[in-house]
């Protein structure tokens, strides 16, 4: 599996430079789950746009959701998501962006900027 960088193109802020692309049933199932809290980054990537519902079941360390139109716009988002609970996107969207707790605040992305990811 490659790796990807994600920048918010709005504020020119690099969210990660070690993620990877989650496109099959399994690989957005699995997520994040049994990990080590290691600061890796996932793009899932679903069909078309839908409210996403994510779960953080085996995953034993809060992140931040970012949840993209299929324009890669931010349409929701989700801080410190925690262990063991769900949530669905507020709006439907076609990408859920799991990044390390605390980047959305680091950051200070917001709704409506633009984000961009590519592999390298």
């Amino acid at each position: 599996m490659k790796s990807m960088k994600i920048k918010n193109k709005t504020s020119n802020f690099e969210l990660s430079r070690n993620a990877a692309l989650c496109s099959g049933i399994w690989p957005k199932f699995l997520g994040l789950m049994f990990s080590g809290k290691s600061g890796r980054a996932l793009v899932l990537k679903f069909e078309e746009e839908i409210i996403i519902s994510l779960h953080m079941i085996f995953v034993f360390y809060p992140i931040d959701v970012l949840f993209l139109d299929e324009k890669k716009f931010v349409v929701d988002k989700k801080e410190n998501f925690r262990p063991f609970t769900f949530c669905n996107s507020g709006s439907k969207a076609m990408y859920a962006v799991e990044l390390p707790g605390g980047t959305i605040n680091g950051s200070k992305t917001k709704i409506g900027d633009k984000i961009e990811f590519w592999e390298f």
